[in-house]
């Protein structure tokens, strides 16, 4: 199994999302916010109002996919985040030594 992590624009998630949900085998994903700033830089913040609003908003994708999908996820998530700019995101992929899934029996006390 794999960890694919990615931090994305937000606004390129609700695309990502019908994409990725038509993908044979898509397990689903976790999203949260984020913000960030890259190595890149403009200038140094000339202040502290600067150096606090220096970051841009961006989404975190976690997904734990099967290895037989994990490519064709990471492709997926590059071809559409992607806009050619700067600061379009990083996409991860990491293994996983096991996964459980967490479930409520009927029945059980």
């Amino acid at each position: 199994m794999k960890e694919i992590r990615a931090v994305i624009r937000p606004q390129k998630l609700p695309r990502l999302r019908e994409v990725l949900r038509g993908l044979p085998g898509f397990p689903g994903m976790t999203i949260s916010k984020a913000v960030g700033c890259g190595a890149t830089v403009r200038h140094a913040p000339s202040n502290i109002r600067e150096e606090l609003t220096d970051f841009t908003d961006k989404v975190r994708i976690e997904i734990v996919a099967p290895d037989e999908i994990a490519d064709a996820l990471v492709e997926c998530i590059v071809q559409v985040a992607s806009t050619g700019q700067t600061g379009d995101g990083l996409v991860w992929v990491t293994d996983i030594q096991r996964a459980v899934f967490i479930r409520k029996t009927v029945g059980a006390g």
